[in-house]
């Protein structure tokens, strides 16, 4: 395997701390997911970041790296639409604003957001996290 591979000893490590094994194309996927700062990806997307930088990756080893980073809590998973899910790496409490048919995803950053009212759970179990995403979409002419 001679394809490029940046070596960053912070992703290595990141990836074993959170209980995977640092592969070569985990830490491949992880450099290009976590090089430039908080970012919402599809797997699609990475996918084509990962065969432009030289890393031989199918689409499917790349959606199970994504599931096996989110499971690990590297990452969150926003689902937008039926099929189209993005990947966060800010796993911090946050909430977006997607705009329709530009499939863009952002984070909302103008304060936190307030949900009152919420049901109460079934018993045995709590609320993990509440995801609010605002679609936008430009303003019809009148």
């Amino acid at each position: 395997m001679d394809w490029p591979v940046p070596h960053d000893i912070a992703v290595d490590e990141r990836v074993r701390q959170a209980g995977l094994r640092p592969t070569r194309q985990r830490v491949a996927l992880a450099n290009l997911l976590f090089a430039k700062g908080d970012r919402h990806l599809s797997a699609e997307e990475l996918h084509e970041e990962a065969v432009n930088a030289g890393v031989p990756v199918s689409l499917a080893t790349v959606y199970n790296a994504l599931h096996q980073f989110t499971k690990a809590g590297l990452l969150r998973i926003l689902a937008v639409e039926g099929s189209k899910t993005y990947f966060d790496t800010n796993t911090s409490d946050h909430h977006h604003f997607y705009i329709e048919g530009e499939n863009k995803i952002f984070d909302i950053s103008s304060g936190p957001v307030r949900v009152v009212n919420l049901p109460e759970p079934p018993e045995d179990m709590e609320i993990a996290n509440v995801d609010i995403i605002v679609r936008l979409r430009p303003k019809q002419k009148a």
